[in-house]
């Protein structure tokens, strides 16, 4: 199910990454699985690239590495909060 994306209510966060692997496998697989059962539309930016955070090989193509900073992006403020928590714990 491909979810709507209305960027006039995305709401968002910088996050600079601190996990000596970056944005591997593991943490990756979780964040497509929180996206996906928050059933709203989540994306993530490196630079000029942004991709819907629920799609795990879009997040792998990333490449997020220790020390990029990347913008996560949802219209949805609880699941903003999640999602800031979930870098914060795991990266």
């Amino acid at each position: 199910m491909e979810r709507e994306i209305k960027e006039d209510k995305m709401l968002e966060f910088q996050y600079v990454i601190k996990d000596e692997t970056g944005l591997h496998a593991r943490p990756a697989g979780m964040l497509a699985k929180l996206v996906k059962d928050a059933d709203c539309a989540v994306t993530i930016a490196k630079g000029d690239k942004s991709i819907d955070a629920g799609k795990l090989i879009a997040v792998m193509g990333l490449g997020i590495h220790k020390g990029d900073e990347i913008t996560v992006s949802a219209d949805d403020e609880e699941v903003l909060a999640r999602l800031k928590e979930f870098f914060e714990t795991y990266l």
